[in-house]
């Protein structure tokens, strides 16, 4: 009985030898390359050596010690995009919608300046004063502050209150630029 004892762990080492000599995977995926065998011998695609990975920027090291395969290679390799953090940053313009234009007894046009921020911020509301022609008579321009998210209304005034009676219709630009 000694002897069968012996046997079978003399078995059980070489196995383990012939396996670990192979490169026996457990069947646990680690994020390189792209090819997966879930046990058995290794494959040319799988990195054991952990100091490269295929697939992400050089440099970086990436150890995923599930069995999914959710390793989302990326050329910022700082885990985000750097166009996010920009972009919040610089306020949209806001919207412009006219709502009544200068007439001869008032000198003025009434637009709704919509901010589409979360921020609050001012604009410059620009206005053209057409004659019947759709030529221009005057521009004028107004900055107004504007609640984030909110909409105000805004009078941007003719610098001559005399042509008011020139203006046959107006024409404010669509977009405010924020100041």
């Amino acid at each position: 009985m000694d002897r069968r004892g012996h046997g079978l762990r003399f078995t059980a080492v070489a196995v383990f030898v012939v396996l670990a000599l192979t490169g026996f995977s457990s069947g646990r995926h680690h994020g390189h390359g792209s090819s997966h065998s879930g046990g058995g011998c290794s494959s040319s695609g799988q990195d054991h050596d952990s100091s490269s990975s295929s697939g992400g920027t050089s440099g970086s090291r990436y150890h995923d010690y599930d069995d999914d395969d959710d390793y989302t290679g990326g050329a910022s390799g700082s885990g985000g995009s750097s166009s996010s953090s920009s972009s919040s940053t610089a306020l949209q313009d806001a919207t412009v919608r006219l709502i009544d234009c200068a007439t001869p007894s008032r000198a003025y046009a009434t637009v709704e300046v919509a901010n589409p921020n979360a921020t609050g911020a001012r604009f410059t509301v620009t206005v053209a004063f057409l004659d019947a022609r759709s030529e221009r008579v005057e521009e004028g321009t107004e900055d107004a502050y504007v609640a984030g998210n909110d909409t105000t209304t805004v009078q941007v005034d003719l610098s001559s209150p005399g042509d008011a009676a020139k203006v046959d219709h107006c024409d404010p630009e669509p977009h405010a630029p924020a100041d």
